[in-house]
């Protein structure tokens, strides 16, 4: 038998070059999805946006919409006597206030916009509501167990006979809203990716010692009423001496029992806790928007204070209040800093 060529043979026809000779082609690297274009000046990188962060607009939405609401129809007939939120033109534009805000704050997260800020907003909407909600609920369904003096829709009344109206259903269901706003906003935070350059970084300890000091004094304010009855002074006629007769007036936030001093509890404590870590938030814009929650709140009793002394006769605006709608515009003017504060490019 002849004998084989041991001769390594090259693969493939000839003539051609085989599969291994062939230059092999270097593998191009993917191209990711190019990260949003950050904002001059500011750093702003916005990544991951969960789809579920439209659901927290659309719950702000409808909170929005039904506190509006509140305002037309009956809120509690007292006596005999309805109630309604919105009675006069002052009292229709302190019922809106908040939920004008709470709804612009909740279309911006629809749209997906600097998500962040909007779910710092309903994160410290929700915490406060909460204590709120305990108390509207002691109002409608409690407040005839133990009857007292209240002020209620600007009104000096004794809650004796009570009937609940749809002002108050509608205005439970805002809070109830804003509060599963909140805790679905509170589960989102980690799970949204938003940066910037660092710009509020600097000025981040004297913003939360601000906002601590403006919290403590919020709480204090609120121990009493924002207004209140004036004592009566009545002169004996045999003695001809004037003596002071106290009148029974309206309950301070931690002087009514049951559940409505457990959610004075719950909203003095949530209001301390979101001023200490709103201004740490994380980017820029999430401490604007726990900030602004936290001031349209505080904004809101104290404006809710002065109409109660400016349309009742037997009510005067008291230090308190006028403590209250200080600490509401000391809030609104560290979230207008914290907007402000911006690196220049």
């Amino acid at each position: 038998m002849p004998a084989r060529d041991a001769r390594p043979r090259a693969s493939g026809t000839p003539g051609r070059p085989s599969r291994d000779a062939r230059p092999r082609r270097e593998a191009r690297p993917r191209r990711d999805a190019r990260p949003a274009a950050p904002v001059p000046g500011e750093g702003l990188v916005i990544g991951t946006v969960p789809p579920a962060v439209r659901a927290v607009g659309l719950l702000l939405v409808l909170a929005a919409v039904a506190g509006m609401v509140s305002a037309v129809p009956t809120y509690l007939e007292v006596g005999g006597r309805d109630l309604v939120l919105g009675g006069s033109l002052p009292g229709v534009l302190l019922t809106w206030f908040v939920p004008l805000v709470t709804g612009a704050v909740g279309v911006t997260l629809l749209r997906s916009a600097v998500p962040r800020f909007g779910l710092a907003y309903a994160a410290v909407a929700g915490a406060l509501s909460a204590g709120q909600l305990l108390i509207e609920l002691y109002r409608g369904r409690g407040s005839v167990d133990r009857p007292a003096v209240e002020v209620l829709a600007g009104e000096r009344v004794l809650t004796s006979d009570l009937q609940i109206g749809a002002g108050w259903i509608t205005g439970v269901v805002a809070l109830a809203l804003t509060m599963l706003a909140g805790a679905l906003a509170a589960w989102l935070w980690g799970r949204t990716v938003m940066e910037d350059a660092g710009a509020l970084d600097p000025v981040r300890g004297p913003l939360g010692g601000a906002s601590v000091l403006l919290g403590v004094g919020t709480v204090l304010c609120l121990t009493l009423p924002a207004a209140d009855v004036q004592d009566e002074l009545v002169t004996e006629p045999g003695t001809g001496l004037v003596v002071v007769v106290p009148q029974e007036g309206p309950q301070a936030l931690l002087e009514r029992p049951g559940l409505a001093l457990l959610g004075g509890l719950l909203f003095a404590g949530a209001l301390l806790l979101c001023a200490v870590v709103a201004p740490s938030l994380r980017p820029r814009l999430g401490a604007v928007g726990g900030l602004l929650a936290i001031a349209v709140t505080v904004l809101d009793a104290g404006l809710a204070g002065l109409r109660d002394a400016v349309a009742s006769d037997d009510l005067v605006w008291t230090v308190p209040g006028a403590g209250l709608l200080a600490a509401g515009l000391g809030f609104g003017v560290l979230t207008a800093l914290a907007w402000r504060v911006r690196r220049r490019p």
